[in-house]
């Protein structure tokens, strides 16, 4: 079985989110969006589009989407089959969360690493 097979997205968060996501839009060139973040699309060596997306994001340390983790970061790992994978993670002794996720966005579900930071996996919406 396949397991991760990209990054989907990183996300942070900053005690000033505002002024962060400035900073790295003057200084670094991040088309940083009014939703807080910005969406990377891919391409191959020759800059063609090849159909995805990296999301990157900046959130605020009030925000407790990374609950239990206290880790100011999380990182979103693409997956070819996410049940199938949570599953298997369950029989490894993972500390895989119950809380499970099914939108346009595609599915989501999260395990803590051995480290206590919280990891989500995404399984991208069929057809995408």
């Amino acid at each position: 079985m396949n397991r991760v097979t990209g990054i989907g997205g990183i996300f942070f968060k900053a005690k000033d989110p505002k002024a962060m996501q400035a900073w790295y839009k003057q200084h670094l060139g991040i088309d940083v969006q009014d939703w807080g973040g910005a969406a990377f699309s891919w391409a191959d060596a020759d800059g063609k589009p090849m159909g995805g997306t990296t999301i990157w994001s900046i959130g605020s340390t009030e925000d407790d989407a990374f609950a239990p983790s206290t880790a100011s970061f999380m990182v979103n790992y693409r997956v070819a089959d996410l049940r199938a994978l949570l599953k298997t993670l369950r029989e490894e002794g993972c500390n895989v969360l119950d809380k499970f996720d099914d939108s346009e966005y595609g599915k989501f579900g999260w395990v803590i690493d051995p480290e206590g930071n919280k990891v989500e996996l995404w399984e991208r919406p069929a057809g995408q």
